[in-house]
């Protein structure tokens, strides 16, 4: 393997919480009322040090979107998903956006997110901007 290099981020960050590497800036930020599994999640216009993984048809609740999962490149966790592709007409705007789930991040001011009972969506990484 060869030398991992990172990218530090300046300003309002968020980051993996389990290894504190830069992800993305809070002016990055598309939309704050994204939903997952396990509560909320951001989507963000790009984000820095993360590896993708294999494409997939997911079925979430806006409808069917192939996506890939993204990891974090310092720890190798996941920390959310890459928007491929939306069959939906109206979905269209999240292909090439990246959303990063705060259960798995820490925010700017470095607290992290409590999973709560609400969060808990069952099946698919639930969505809706």
């Amino acid at each position: 393997m060869g030398r991992l290099f990172v990218i530090t981020l300046e300003g309002s960050i968020y980051s993996c919480k389990h290894c504190h590497t830069h992800l993305g800036l809070s002016d990055d930020i598309i939309s704050k009322s994204f939903h997952c599994r396990h509560g909320k999640a951001y989507l963000f216009d790009k984000v820095v040090n993360i590896t993708v993984g294999e494409k997939e048809e997911r079925m979430m609740m806006t409808g069917m979107h192939t996506v890939v999962d993204i990891f974090c490149v310092g720890c190798g966790s996941i920390v959310g998903w890459k928007y491929e592709s939306a069959q939906e007409k109206a979905q269209k705007y999240k292909e090439g956006k990246f959303i990063l789930e705060r259960f798995k991040v820490l925010g700017p001011d470095g607290s992290g997110y409590l999973l709560s009972q609400e969060g808990q969506v069952s099946g698919s990484d639930a969505d809706d901007a």
